[in-house]
């Protein structure tokens, strides 16, 4: 290879390289500076290819986009002296590059200028509220006033930011007041649900003791209606037999005969002294009793009944009135057994 050709690939690489330290390219996120011996020489805020000089300038890029600006949760004292825990967060835009390399220099350095601002009016602000306006869902006039605030600091600074937003992630109370009011607030309901309990078994008894006290009369009314009745059927079921036996008294003899008999003689062991010709044996040996020691007796005339009912022998219960309600009512269904 000869020596010219050598010195043409020589001069092509120093060329090539002088042409890439000749351009740069500034993307659409993305703003520059143009320096030269640390000094600036013009700012490129609009993206595409851009042209320098080779060597003696360099270019430093800054961020076009919003940069999160992060606080740490911190302590405030509000206006009505409650301790809060808040923890909140904004939003800058370099909006001047060359005032911000100037004044700032690096996004690093500016956070800490910032986070310095935003506890400052973070302060100032929230302290002069009470409590329940920061914990309450409508602060939104509380974080305008901070991002005003923190944007009249570095407009004073000329630091080429701006805050575009301030917003307030978290505002609690201390873990150990937390804990107090948390407490407090569970007493609080324990103490209503046993107001409210001690409410409802109060109002329990006086229902049941209402309930009980009906039931009382009910069952009183009740038992007074039943002996009533019971006491009207007795009279009409004496009132029946008289009008039946006093038509013929020698059929009830003889009943009531029949009826002792099975009274005195249900148990096998029963063992009775009395004479043969008793008149509680009369009807054994003659069902018409005339061979007992009476036979010689004349007989009983009928008894003589008043009861107009009576007629014959036969009562009359076409008129009785419970039998009649009896009759008239309806069948009540029976309840079923409960095991």
């Amino acid at each position: 290879m000869s020596t010219k050709v050598i010195v043409s690939l020589v001069a092509l690489v120093i060329a090539g390289i002088v042409g890439l330290q000749s351009v740069f390219t500034v993307q659409q996120t993305e703003q520059a500076i143009v320096l030269q011996f640390g000094q600036a020489k013009r700012t490129v805020l609009e993206p595409g290819l851009n042209f320098k000089l080779p060597f003696i300038q360099n270019v430093l890029y800054f961020d076009k986009r919003l940069l999160d600006l992060d606080a740490q949760p911190k302590e405030i004292i509000a206006a009505d002296q409650e301790r809060l825990v808040v923890d909140a967060f904004a939003k800058f835009q370099i909006v001047d590059p060359l005032k911000f390399f100037q004044k700032v220099g690096s996004e690093n350095s500016a956070r800490i200028q910032l986070l310095g601002f935003l506890d400052s009016n973070l302060r100032a602000v929230l302290g002069s509220v009470v409590s329940g306006e920061i914990i309450s869902g409508e602060r939104s006039n509380l974080m305008q006033l901070i991002e005003e605030g923190v944007n009249r600091q570095v407009a004073a600074q000329d630091y080429g930011i701006e805050i575009r937003d301030v917003r307030i992630k978290r505002a609690d109370l201390p873990e150990s007041i937390s804990e107090r009011v948390f407490g407090r607030m569970q007493s609080e309901r324990q103490q209503e649900a046993a107001q409210i309990r001690a409410e409802g078994e109060e109002a329990a008894r006086r229902i049941r003791a209402q309930a009980e006290r009906d039931r009382t009369i009910i069952l009183a009314r009740a038992r007074e209606s039943s002996e009533i009745t019971r006491g009207e059927g007795d009279g009409y079921r004496t009132a029946i037999f008289a009008c039946s036996f006093g038509n013929d008294p020698d059929f009830f003899a003889f009943y009531r005969s029949m009826q002792a008999y099975e009274k005195a003689f249900q148990s096998q062991d029963t063992t009775m002294v009395l004479s043969p010709d008793s008149d509680f044996f009369k009807f054994f040996g003659d069902s018409t009793g005339e061979t007992g020691a009476m036979s010689d007796a004349v007989a009983a005339p009928a008894t003589r009944i008043t009861d107009p009912l009576c007629r014959d022998g036969v009562y009359d219960l076409t008129n009785i009135e419970f039998l009649a309600d009896s009759a008239a009512a309806p069948a009540q269904p029976a309840m079923p057994v409960q095991p």
